[in-house]
Formats: structure tokens, C-alpha cells, sequence
């Protein structure tokens, strides 16, 4: 399932006096992105998905709510006098429009909402986002309120990746740019000139515990750590939304599958923590590395 990331252009959303709504799905980045907002006084309202939000971020909120009560987010936001939102973590389900009947704002909106549920996860995104903006709410993103954490060029941590990573990191990433125009996955994994692994709705985690089965069981045989998972975001995405993000438990898998380092999309891909997943990947022997648009930083 998704991962609910507005990223629009830098410095469009202006000065603004309003509060920033901030919908928290699961996963460590909106804790961050909390965080540094807090920090620096930015005022904010934050509304936790239930089920999805993380236990501790979850405390934190000033509402918790299910995926589907749409009416009473719409009716949250007004009250916190939000003019922005930043849809931001994991959601690992689609709503279930049937426990939520009761919600008049939802059951008034349900037509725009079921057509937003046809098709893959980018299309969803951003037709969710449609609704938001047909609230009057702007959708603000990571390089709006968070720049630090989206990837930067080139090597972000280990040892410069040697002729065999960097064929098999250009290899998945054009596997990534093929799967991605069907609007399927954002990650892929290279082995020996060979793609092994491509990411669908079990996601990247999943992904990476079957590339660890394919060595157990000898489907593929290497000596010693080699290939390359490549997470990048899909052609013509609207990258407001659903940008492929790693962080340290991403390092802790790519290790255990037994690949020599990660690939994320420089300037389209986030990593959540990356002093704690850069410091995880030079411990566990793996290169980090930031891939341009073109992909012509692999070779």
C-alpha cells in the first residue's frame, strides 16, 4: 500500500498564518517531521490515523481518527483553522466506508471518494489530494516543511560501489522505471547483471525478506554481499505524493538478503533518519548512494 507523501515544489506554498495539518500514517518519518516542525515553533495540528500512526505518535495528537471518517477530519482541520496539509507515513489498508456510515461529511463526499479508490496507489494519492483541495486545503510536502530528508546525490554512506554494483544499480533502476509506468512498485533488486526482485503490494520489507529466501535456498548464489536494492519514484508520478522512502529497518533487511548496498532517487526519494540508516549501512558493510533523475550517477 502507499505511503501518503505530499511533495510539492519548494517555496510554493508561501508565508502562511494558518495552521499546518499534518495526517499521520504509520512509519517513523511523521514523528520527524513533527518534531522538527516543533522545534522550530511552526504551529501545527496533527490528526493520527488509527490503526496506522505509531503508538507514540498516536498520544501526541490532538485527534485520532479512522482512514474513513472523513467528515470529522474535514470538520478537525476547520476547527485548528488549518489552511495547509501534509499527508505524510504508511497506510496499510484501504478504508472501510461500512464502519463509518454514520459520518454525514464522509457518506456527502462518498462518490469522490470511491472514484479515488480506482486504480494503483499513485493514482489514488493523488486524487486524494484532490479532495483536499477541493476544500479550499493546499497540499504542502517533505520539501516544503522537511528538505533535510530528501536523498542527496551521490555516495551518502559506505564505500564507493565498485563496476559490478554500479551495472546492477543501473539495471534496477531501469526495472524500477518499467514497473513504475504500470503504476505497480517503486524498488527493485540486481544481482550479477540480473534483476531477482521486483517490489508489488507487499512492499519493499516484503521484497527484501524474498530476495533472503531466494539465497537461503540457493536460487541465488554469490560469494560474499552483491546486487543492489533501487528505490526511485515512477515515471510521471505526481510527486506530491507516494515518494519511495528508506530508512534503517530498509538496512537491516538489504543486509539480511544479502546485497551490497542501497539506490535511492536523489531529490525524489526520502531517508527517514539519515544519520541512524547511514551509520546502520556502514556497520553492515553496505554503500548508500544517491542516483540522479537519469540514473547516470550508477554507471
Amino acid at each position: 500500500m502507499p505511503e501518503m507523501t505530499a511533495a510539492s515544489d519548494a517555496g510554493k506554498t508561501g508565508a502562511s498564518t494558518g495552521c499546518l495539518g499534518i495526517i499521520a500514517g504509520g512509519g517513523r518519518l511523521p514523528g520527524l517531521i513533527l518534531a522538527d516542525l516543533q522545534a522550530r515553533g511552526e504551529p501545527v495540528h496533527l490528526v493520527a490515523i488509527k490503526g496506522e500512526a505509531e503508538p507514540e505518535l498516536a498520544a501526541q495528537a490532538d485527534v485520532e481518527l479512522g482512514w474513513g471518517q472523513i467528515g470529522q477530519l474535514f470538520k478537525s482541520l476547520k476547527q485548528a483553522h488549518c489552511d495547509r496539509v501534509l499527508l505524510i507515513g504508511g497506510i496499510t489498508k484501504r478504508p472501510d466506508f461500512t464502519s463509518v456510515m454514520g459520518d454525514l461529511g464522509t457518506m456527502r463526499r462518498l462518490p469522490a471518494i470511491l472514484k479515488a479508490m480506482i486504480g494503483g496507489d499513485d493514482s489514488l494519492l493523488t486524487r486524494v489530494i484532490g479532495i483536499f483541495e477541493a476544500e479550499g486545503l493546499k497540499a504542502v510536502g517533505v520539501r516544503d516543511v522537511a528538505p533535510a530528508l530528501l536523498a542527496r546525490a551521490g555516495l551518502l554512506a559506505g564505500k564507493t560501489p565498485d563496476e559490478d554494483a554500479a551495472a546492477d544499480m543501473a539495471l534496477a533502476y531501469k526495472a524500477v522505471q518499467r514497473l513504475g509506468e504500470l503504476d505497480i512498485g517503486q524498488a527493485a533488486v540486481a544481482i550479477g547483471g540480473r534483476v531477482i526482485a521486483l517490489e508489488g503490494a507487499e512492499g519493499t520489507d516484503a521484497m527484501l525478506a524474498r530476495c533472503a529466501e531466494l539465497r537461503r535456498i540457493g536460487r541465488v548464489k554469490t560469494k560474499g554481499a552483491a546486487g543492489v536494492l533501487v528505490k526511485a519514484a515512477k515515471p510521471g508520478q505526481d510527486l506530491r505524493v507516494d515518494l519511495p522512502t528508506i530508512g534503517p529497518r530498509t538496512v537491516e533487511l538489504a543486509k539480511a538478503a544479502g546485497l551490497a548496498g542501497i539506490a535511492v532517487e536523489a531529490g525524489h526519494a526520502l531517508v527517514a533518519d539519515e544519520a541512524e540508516t547511514a551509520a546502520a549501512a556502514k556497520a553492515g558493510g553496505l554503500f548508500l548512494f544517491g542516483l540522479t533523475r537519469n540514473g547516470s550517477d550508477a554507471a
